[in-house]
């Protein structure tokens, strides 16, 4: 599953990541001439070997910053996904495991930051309860973590019919609050960077791609496509966002949580 920074509503989160967001580069992954910051959506396929989708995500992001990116995003999962639960609960760790240390020091030595999309974090009872977080974690470019989302919406289904049941909130535990969403960008007036996954993890779950960027008035920058692992370098105008912001003021237009209060 896709994660997107919800950049209105982390107003503190924006404000760091724009400045991180300091380079030169284009979309054919050669650098340009320009002063617009850039970013990187990645696309990978990630299986249970953690060694190996650490290896692959490091290519990433080392290309990425070849080709001007200062800030790269990684998508849900980028550690690893596990063949079944008793696998992914195994293979989780907590943020000052290895796992992220290793990130860390990769984001110091490039001078990039990095967007993990969702991590397997154990949670604070997991001596007890054996339970654990999806953390969608933000490093800047120092290797410092500055922000951690634990997702508060899990992913449950279960198709009867076809056999097919996964409850992520069996052994997932729901965080406090909402901040990254699968946001339509004109609605949220803000760039929409998507990393996703791609391709067959295991022998019971494949991904289909289609890492996406998008900008504030909603036209495709970036695809990753179907079936690849390979990144998308983005130019991020901050002036296009204030345009559409001016033209179409949604964020104005706002009401506090009280007032739709008042009309139950």
């Amino acid at each position: 599953m896709r994660f997107f920074i919800k950049l209105r509503d982390k107003r503190a989160l924006l404000s760091a990541s724009v400045l991180a967001l300091r380079s030169t580069t284009e979309r054919k992954q050669s650098r340009m001439s320009t002063s617009l910051p850039v970013a990187a959506v990645c696309q990978v396929t990630s299986t249970p070997d953690k060694e190996a989708n650490f290896k692959s995500c490091t290519r990433l992001v080392e290309q990425a910053k070849e080709g001007g990116a200062s800030m790269v995003f990684l998508p849900e999962g980028f550690d690893y996904i596990g063949s079944s639960r008793e696998e992914t609960l195994a293979l989780s760790e907590s943020l000052d495991g290895d796992i992220i240390t290793r990130y860390n020091h990769l984001a110091r030595k490039l001078g990039v930051w990095l967007s993990l999309g969702g991590f397997h974090e154990r949670g604070h009872d997991w001596e007890s309860d054996r339970r654990i977080y999806n953390s969608h974690i933000i490093i800047n470019g120092e290797g410092e973590v500055v922000s951690v989302y634990r997702k508060a919406h899990l992913f449950d289904v279960e198709l009867t019919g076809k056999g097919v049941s996964l409850k992520e909130s069996d052994f997932t535990i729901p965080g406090p609050q909402l901040v990254l969403l699968r946001a339509r960008a004109i609605e949220t007036q803000c760039f929409v960077l998507a990393a996703a996954q791609v391709g067959h993890h295991h022998t019971r779950r494949a991904s289909f791609g289609h890492a996406l960027a998008v900008d504030p008035w909603g036209e495709l920058m970036g695809d990753c496509g179907p079936s690849d692992i390979t990144l998308r370098l983005v130019q991020i105008d901050l002036k296009r966002l204030m345009e559409v912001r001016r033209e179409m003021p949604v964020l104005q237009h706002r009401r506090e949580q009280e007032f739709y209060c008042s009309l139950d």
